[in-house]
């Protein structure tokens, strides 16, 4: 099967290196540790094979024995060790090389592993629950310094955001959101119903009053206008002192009602309103011809250039102002969001009704996430561990790994020893 080029593998940081270089160097120096037992065990073995062929004391057996266990031993577990990386002394063996060959077995493994283990939801509630997340985050932003960090975090997000996002595109979406919503719905019936409350409710009769009272006052402080349209349309013949005698007792009599209709709030002038009003709400719900108008007018509304210039330029001062509010550390915005989260803060760690709630949510997210995108999570373990070049994995996790399986050596020599020396005693005795 063909493996993939070391050219998967990402090249590590300048802090990485150094790291892999002293480790390197750990694993250089164990190696030649347990290289030094074996030859140790060696070296014992030929000069108590010599002493013992040259007529030395019956001991000399024993510690030849335990020699040559040692040795035993010792190439046991370097060929244990080494056939997890690579083929001992270059010869395929089978069953050897194990992590060159078996890597993509072994990342599946291990993908299972990290998902059955860690990513099971009674595992990550435990954790969660554990952890107590409410009181962690209420401590940390209750710190005024903390709060200023996140705020400072969100401004950049916000400026960022904002930044990105095309005018043309904001203003479109705006048109559609807005411009298409209002076409598409009427606005004789909702209008409607919004006035028939309003009159229900009598909530109208300040703005009536308002009119009424604005009128009379304009009768009263306009005199000579009144004088003049009432002359201007006399007829030419008329004298002129007839004129100003009429134009003067017409001017009484519109004073003289419109003080009426403010004095007296049951004046007919006020019920025909009335009327008129309720009759006007109930043909924007029921009347074609006025609810045609009504979308007449909303047409002529939407359509109107100003209309579309407020749409366009509503994105461009909103803009304008998050960036203001973003970038300055001192605005309300950003003053009112950093006590906002302090308060929140603070909130979490006293009360625990709230506290119980955001754990709660916690705990359902990560469940929520676990139960169903396990799968694409370890899935990252296994298509990492599927792009590395087989000798460069071995090469990495020996790395790892490598200086502490030399100690499986080193006591392979060790055991092997001493167990040769009891077997050697045992046969001694017994035979």
């Amino acid at each position: 099967m063909e493996q993939p080029t070391s050219a998967a593998v990402p090249v590590s940081p300048p802090g990485v290196l150094a790291g892999e270089q002293s480790k390197r160097r750990g694993l250089r120096r164990m190696k030649l540790v347990a290289l030094g037992f074996l030859l140790g065990a060696t070296v014992i073995f030929l000069l108590a094979s010599w002493a013992q062929s040259a007529g030395w004391p019956a001991w000399v057996g024993y510690v030849r024995a335990a020699a040559e266990a040692g040795m035993v031993g010792a190439l046991a577990d370097w060929f244990a060790v080494t056939a997890l990386f690579r083929h001992p002394l270059g010869i395929k063996i089978p069953h050897t090389a194990i992590i060159p060959n078996k890597k993509n077995v072994l990342g599946d493994s291990l993908g299972d592993f990290v998902g059955s283990n860690f990513l099971s939801e009674p595992v990550v509630r435990d954790k969660l629950r554990r952890v107590q997340t409410s009181r962690r985050v209420g401590e940390w932003l209750s710190r005024r310094e903390n709060a200023d960090r996140v705020t400072a975090e969100l401004a950049s997000v916000v400026r960022g955001a904002v930044t990105v996002l095309r005018d043309e595109d904001v203003q479109e979406v705006m048109e559609q959101a807005v411009v298409r919503r209002v076409v598409e719905r009427q606005w004789g019936p909702p209008l409607g119903k919004l006035l028939e409350q309003v009159f229900a409710d009598g909530a109208h009769y300040r703005l009536v009053d308002l009119v009424v009272d604005r009128v009379y006052e304009w009768v009263r402080d306009n005199h000579d206008t009144v004088l003049r349209v009432v002359s201007d349309r006399a007829p030419s013949w008329s004298p002129r002192f007839v004129d100003a005698m009429l134009a003067d007792k017409v001017y009484g009599e519109v004073l003289a009602f419109a003080w009426a209709v403010k004095t007296d709030v049951n004046h007919p002038m006020r019920l025909a309103l009335d009327r008129f009003l309720g009759e006007f709400a109930q043909d924007l719900q029921k009347d074609p011809d006025t609810m045609a108008r009504a979308e007449q007018v909303k047409q002529q509304l939407v359509e109107h250039p100003e209309v579309r210039r407020l749409i366009d330029s509503a994105w461009s001062t909103a803009k304008e102002m998050l960036l203001t509010a973003a970038e300055d550390p001192s605005s309300e915005l950003r003053r009112r969001v950093r006590d906002g989260l302090e308060s929140l803060g603070e909130k979490l760690l006293s009360d625990a009704a709230l506290a119980n709630k955001v754990d709660g949510w916690v705990e359902g997210a990560a469940a929520h996430v676990v139960n169903n995108y396990s799968r694409e999570i370890t899935t990252i373990i296994t298509d990492t561990v599927e792009r590395w070049d087989a000798e460069e994995t071995s090469r990495k996790v020996e790395l790892q790994v490598g200086r502490d399986l030399q100690f499986i050596r080193i006591n392979g020599t060790v055991v092997g020893s001493l167990a040769g020396l009891v077997i050697y005693t045992v046969a001694q005795l017994l035979f």
